[in-house]
């Protein structure tokens, strides 16, 4: 029975050192496991905070994208308000009446005269006004010229343009802050 005892008395040491061991063993899979789980949280809390700033920063972008391509949208359709008040503007010069151009006319020589003394007048075929109208003292039909006068010297080495389309882009260049202001202001 002695033998019986000792069996029973290893096999219980036994018994209790593998449930020490299980015990043991079972603390360290939970240990593995809470710090697995906590380095998973972690992950996850650090990758959801890298999506949220991706899409804010995404959502960001697009706007941008978007306000920008509005503003182009705006400043093509008001390049294109200009164009058409420059175009009709010089359209109303170009074919102002016979009377109004004359006037305008003398007014140009007026100024050439400061530059050119005697000056020689090239104007649109359409026009029909005589040196003597002018107060030039020849005139030439130009058909490169819509509107307005080119005066030159009697040499042809001085030239002053005044045709319409180029006085209206001097002015318009100059002022164009200005109407710009005032159309969209």
């Amino acid at each position: 029975m002695a033998l019986a005892n000792v069996t029973q008395e290893i096999l219980k040491a036994a018994d209790e050192k593998a449930a020490a061991i299980k015990a043991e063993a079972d603390a360290e899979i939970a240990k593995i496991r809470a710090d697995a789980d906590a380095k998973v949280a972690e992950l996850k809390e650090k990758e959801d905070k890298r999506l949220k700033e991706a899409v804010e920063r995404l959502s960001r972008q697009e706007l941008s994208s978007a306000e920008l391509e509005s503003k182009k949208i705006v400043l093509a359709k008001k390049k294109e308000i200009l164009k058409e008040a420059f175009d009709s503007a010089l359209f109303e010069l170009e074919n102002a009446s016979d009377d109004a151009k004359l006037k305008q006319y003398r007014a140009m020589v007026e100024v050439a005269k400061t530059i050119i003394e005697n000056p020689k007048a090239l104007m649109s075929e359409k026009d029909s006004f005589t040196a003597a109208d002018l107060g030039v003292f020849s005139v030439e039909k130009d058909s490169r010229i819509a509107a307005g006068l080119i005066l030159q010297s009697e040499d042809g080495q001085m030239e002053v343009d005044m045709q319409y389309s180029t006085i209206l882009q001097s002015i318009w260049d100059r002022e164009i802050k200005t109407v710009s202001d005032i159309l969209f202001g």
